[in-house]
């Protein structure tokens, strides 16, 4: 009996889907928060902000002066348990660029695990494999293992290509499946 409760919810769990975010026009963006090249001397700068049609828009500029050359907006929020699920799906609008999605399991870790994805200027759907998320910290790849898949504090999108640039990512939903 036991075992098929067990297979049951193991089934609940990998047919449903989790949703970290849902933006809209009532978003609460209090716990996003901006960290950008300055906190190490650089000049870049951006913002998160909810556009007329409910979506978060993470904009701004990409400066090397000063050896800079990021801008990052992470949400923090209580430990979610995400065994079971397997990639994330982000419904997004890019400007034609490259960003990381990054996922820490503590936020008062150091590292990030991270995953590259390039956007094309129009609406898309990304799906990141969690398994696939690698550990790096301060741009340089670390010899851990990739993602555990076990717990979630901290989400974050970071464009940091190593060239100035204006950049424009729209954000509808983050969800896990």
């Amino acid at each position: 009996m036991i075992s098929h409760i067990t297979s049951y919810i193991f089934t609940l769990l990998m047919t449903s889907s989790l949703l970290i975010f849902d933006f809209n026009e009532n978003s609460n963006l209090s716990n996003w928060t901006i960290v950008n090249d300055v906190v190490m001397g650089g000049v870049s700068n951006s913002t998160l902000e909810i556009n007329t049609d409910g979506n978060a828009v993470f904009s701004g500029t990409v400066s090397l002066d000063n050896n800079g050359g990021f801008s990052l907006v992470r949400y923090r929020f209580e430990t979610l348990k995400v065994l079971g699920y397997t990639k994330t799906i982000i419904r997004l609008k890019g400007d034609r660029t490259t960003y990381q999605f990054r996922v820490k399991t503590n936020s008062n870790d150091r590292f990030s695990y991270i995953a590259i994805f390039e956007t094309t200027g129009e609406w898309q759907t990304i799906e990141i494999s969690l398994s696939e998320m690698y550990p790096a910290f301060r741009g340089k790849k670390l010899d851990l293992p990739n993602y555990p898949s076990e717990q979630m504090q901290e989400i974050a999108f970071l464009i940091g290509n190593k060239k100035e640039e204006k950049f424009k990512l729209t954000i509808d939903t983050i969800e896990l499946k």
